[in-house]
């Protein structure tokens, strides 16, 4: 059974990763980074956290090294914004899930187009 708290606070880390991530100055970090999800364990020691970049996986490593330099920062500011007594120990994993999702709907519209809707015409009628 999965434990609630564990999940609430893997919900509560994402978000807060989110806005800690507009905040750092780290040139090694991409812009457009996203943080996709968090695998917080169950004594709530050690947290993975997956981050994502449009610009490519190799970009998404890179800040990857960029956010385990900052992570004492990162650390700090989630155990304040959570108000939690113990801050989790931080793993950064690049993860490639934006591009496969993006490569499989341009298969899928490659397959079967998307049509435009026909629009019934009201001038004859009337």
């Amino acid at each position: 059974m999965a434990n609630f708290k564990t999940n609430r606070t893997e919900e509560d880390i994402l978000r807060e990763m989110t806005a800690i991530l507009r905040e750092l100055k780290d040139p090694r970090i991409d812009p457009m980074l996203t943080v996709v999800r968090a695998e917080l364990s169950r004594d709530l020691s050690d947290c993975k956290i997956f981050v994502s970049s449009l610009s490519g996986q190799a970009r998404a490593k890179e800040s990857c090294q960029g956010l385990d330099s900052a992570a004492g920062f990162i650390r700090r500011e989630l155990l304040h914004r959570l108000k939690i007594r113990k801050c989790p120990v931080l793993h950064f994993v690049a993860d490639d899930s934006i591009a496969h999702s993006a490569k499989i709907n341009q298969m899928l519209h490659q397959i079967h187009p998307v049509e435009e809707p026909a629009v019934p015409d009201d001038e004859n009628e009337a």
